[in-house]
């Protein structure tokens, strides 16, 4: 069984019905092992980070709000993307009914699509708090707002193509699978461009512009900085501004930990992306090769590195992890205190950006 025949990101090109080939064991023991160690580790990284935002939930902060739906996200894709797919290689083939073959095509394109809109619905948040602070100034403390709903809504409504393109089919006498049904030859070529275009360039289009409006951006507010601490040795600052510096590098930390989130999205998704365009624009792509094969399993990989990076951004919570799920709840002050100082640095700094034009 190859992988574009069962898998893992449900686009692929479906194999001629009357072939019943037999698949590669080494190549699916491979794959299993793989598959296993992602699916133990996805899942134990993000259920942990997960419960441990959850132990903080009354002071969660805007960020720590889409990082959790993040791990929401990515624990989709290690239960209903990376599961799936791992028993489907134990199996051979899909065995269940046709409705729980579409239900799982459906889920695995969820989670796609719901890991890389909350990246984007992050990435535009820190756009929105460095270089239009004002707008964002009327925080609340939901869990729920309105542009990680509106990733959701995306991930669910974008993925429903997938219940009628999958479904329960004879691929063999008396061997059913669960395959995509395209129109060809142009059938298989239009979805999964269409499929590259809206979960993977569109967003990373939209990122990349943000990431370099925010580095625009906090090299201005770095040049002001320089110029009001020359001033600071005549003139002495505001109580309130020389704490701008210690604002500043909060707000730079989690916009890094954002560019680091894209830039590890891009280099897991890339070359899945590549090899499926490869697949279906060259009749003649080694699809059934192992380095096919590897590079579309990598790709998963995304959802075991997303909660690492939070982990190594935040340096009090992987040192009070075991605290934090075993304490009460902890004390609002200080983070009641660090958005009073955000709001209050963040003023002072766009006045001082208004009174330089």
């Amino acid at each position: 069984m190859a992988l574009f025949d069962v898998n893992i990101s449900n686009i692929t090109l479906e194999r001629t019905q009357s072939e019943d080939e037999p698949r590669d064991e080494r190549l699916a023991y491979v794959e299993i092992a793989l598959l296993s160690s992602i699916f133990i580790t996805a899942g134990m990284l993000n259920f942990g980070l997960l419960l441990v935002l959850w132990k903080r939930r009354k002071q969660l902060s805007r960020m720590r709000v889409f990082v959790f739906h993040l791990c929401v996200a990515d624990l989709v894709v290690t239960f209903f993307q990376v599961c799936p797919q791992l028993m489907w290689d134990i199996t051979d083939r899909f065995v269940g009914p046709d409705i729980l073959c579409r239900l799982v095509k459906y889920l695995q394109v969820v989670g796609m699509f719901a890991s890389t809109y909350m990246i984007v619905v992050m990435t535009i948040d820190r756009y929105q708090a460095i270089c239009n602070p004002m707008v964002t100034f009327q925080r609340r403390r939901a869990h729920w707002n309105g542009p990680v709903s509106a990733a959701w809504c995306v991930s669910l409504i974008g993925s429903l193509p997938q219940i009628f393109i999958f479904s329960r089919v004879e691929v063999a006498p008396g061997v059913h699978d669960c395959w995509a049904q395209f129109i060809k030859p142009w059938g298989p070529r239009a979805y999964v461009t269409w499929t590259t275009l809206v979960i993977f360039v569109l967003p990373i289009l939209t990122v990349v512009v943000c990431q370099v409006r925010i580095c625009r951006t906090l090299h201005f507010n770095f040049q002001m900085k320089t110029h009001r601490d020359g001033e600071a040795t005549s003139k002495p600052l505001h109580s309130r501004a020389s704490s701008v510096a210690g604002v500043s590098k909060a707000r730079v930390k989690t916009v890094r930990m954002t560019a680091v989130i894209v830039v590890a999205y891009i280099i897991c998704w890339t070359p899945f992306f590549t090899v499926q365009l490869w697949s279906v624009w060259d009749v003649e792509a080694p699809t059934q090769t192992a380095t096919f094969t590897i590079l579309m399993l990598l790709a998963s990989l995304n959802s075991c590195v997303n909660p690492c990076i939070y982990l190594l951004f935040s340096g009090k919570l992987p040192k009070s992890l075991g605290a934090l799920m075993c304490a009460g709840e902890p004390n609002l002050k200080d983070s009641i205190q660090d958005e009073a100082t955000m709001v209050s640095s963040l003023y002072i700094s766009l006045r001082s950006k208004t009174d330089n034009r």
